[in-house]
């Protein structure tokens, strides 16, 4: 069974930085692309970043490019999302998700993705 658990957010003022984590289980990256999502109160889900398990490869939205790096390790079955230069509108729960990769990174940033985790909710303060 798949399970994808975050942890990490919180309250955080402008400016500042938060690491998100994404422990994985069910599931070895190795063929899996892994994700960041996002979803603001009264807003649509958004996608935030992608990494491909096997190459490491990379993809994120626009809105965060140059704020925001994915990492993952590996070998604890762990994503990352380090994120500077916050901003109040990066307030949103944010969730992990994967699937078996046979789409590229831009289309599961659009698209999504078949497995979620519950999220955690980040807040940035003006």
């Amino acid at each position: 069974e798949v399970q994808l658990v975050e942890s990490g957010g919180g309250l955080v003022q402008a400016g500042g930085s938060l690491r998100l984590s994404c422990a994985a289980s069910g599931f070895t990256f190795d063929g899996h692309a892994i994700g960041w999502f996002r979803q603001a109160p009264g807003k649509e889900r958004e996608g935030v970043s992608i990494i491909e398990g096997s190459d490491g490869s990379t993809y994120y939205a626009d809105s965060v490019k140059g704020r925001f790096t994915i990492s993952s390790d590996n070998a604890k079955n762990t994503v990352y999302l380090q994120m500077n230069s916050l901003k109040p509108e990066d307030t949103a729960v944010y969730y992990c998700a994967a699937e078996r990769s046979i789409h590229s990174g831009s289309y599961y940033l659009l698209f999504g993705m078949d497995y979620w985790g519950k999220g955690t909710l980040v807040t940035v303060s003006s």
